[in-house]
């Protein structure tokens, strides 16, 4: 198996909420381990260069506003194959879609506020990683 890194951000839905601590006990009881963490509230120039790929869509400025809305959790989650792990852990985008028992399903107030992002691939990952966090702020324990 192979380890990665992915990257987590818990929205401000879910921190406003008060499920950061249930969401990252739920990562670690699945064995996956935090290389790094960061606490932010988003800039919208900050926003809207993460989610550059969306610009221009019908969604794009009410993900950006929302997303800007509160702080977040920006997490680096690492493990063997992390970044499927993490993305079933998570569940379906659409928390309606959503397995129970995902963090999409318990979570979630909306499709947009949807509690968690995770990347979608080792690309993304190792972009959205790059993004947010300097290579000596992620740790790696293997």
């Amino acid at each position: 198996m192979m380890v990665e890194k992915t990257l987590c951000i818990i929205k401000p839905n879910a921190v406003v909420d008060n499920n950061i601590g249930n969401i990252i006990l739920r990562y670690e009881s699945e064995g996956l381990r935090i290389a790094a963490a960061k606490f932010t509230h988003l800039s919208k120039e900050k926003a809207e260069g993460f989610y550059i790929e969306h610009k221009g869509k019908p969604f794009f400025g009410s993900l950006v506003n929302f997303m800007t809305s509160g702080p977040v959790l920006l997490l680096v989650l690492e493990g063997e194959e992390a970044i499927k792990r993490n993305r079933d852990i998570m569940g379906s985008t659409n928390p309606a879609e959503a397995q129970p028992g995902t963090l999409r399903k318990m979570y979630a107030r909306s499709l947009e506020q949807n509690a968690v992002h995770g990347s979608d691939s080792q690309v993304s990952a190792k972009r959205e990683v790059a993004y947010f966090f300097d290579e000596n702020e992620v740790f790696t324990r293997f």
